[in-house]
Formats: structure tokens, sequence, C-alpha cells
């Protein structure tokens, strides 16, 4: 396990420390599972990969339309 040092806002440093006491768990603990929630690693499912069938499209246009495509299918995920 790496260790990460970051500065948080005081309003979300409290929430963090409350959700803690209230779970009765660490702090580090909390931030893992948010953080593991947010890149969709949490209960061992398997991570979506927004491109991975990409050349199994069916269209004919994919190829040539490859960074528009990206570029919609990142902007949108980036709202999760």
């Amino acid at each position: 396990m790496k260790r990460t040092t970051i500065s948080l806002p005081d309003e979300l440093a409290t929430a963090i420390e409350r959700e803690a006491r209230r779970r009765r768990l660490s702090v580090s603990e909390i931030a893992r599972r948010a953080l593991a929630s947010y890149f969709g690693l949490a209960g061992g499912e398997r991570r979506r990969i927004p491109f991975a069938a990409l050349g199994h499209s069916g269209e004919r246009h994919t190829a040539r339309d490859l960074e528009e495509i990206l570029a919609d299918e990142w902007n949108s995920d980036r709202g999760r």
C-alpha cells in the first residue's frame, strides 16, 4: 500500500472525519472506499472501460471517427 498526502477544504475534512466516527473506521479507510467507488473499483467488480469494444461496434466509420468517439466517451465518464 502506498501512502499519499492530500489537502482538503475544511468542510470536506470535517465530513470525512464525521463519517469515519459514525462508521467506526479510520479516515484513511473512508477515503480509500470513496476513491475506489469514484473510480469504479469498489466491490470487486470489473471496471467498465468505455472504449473496450470499440473495434466491434458494427459501424464502418469507427476508425475514421475514433478521436471524436473517445472524446465523447471520456467527457461523459467524467460525470460519474
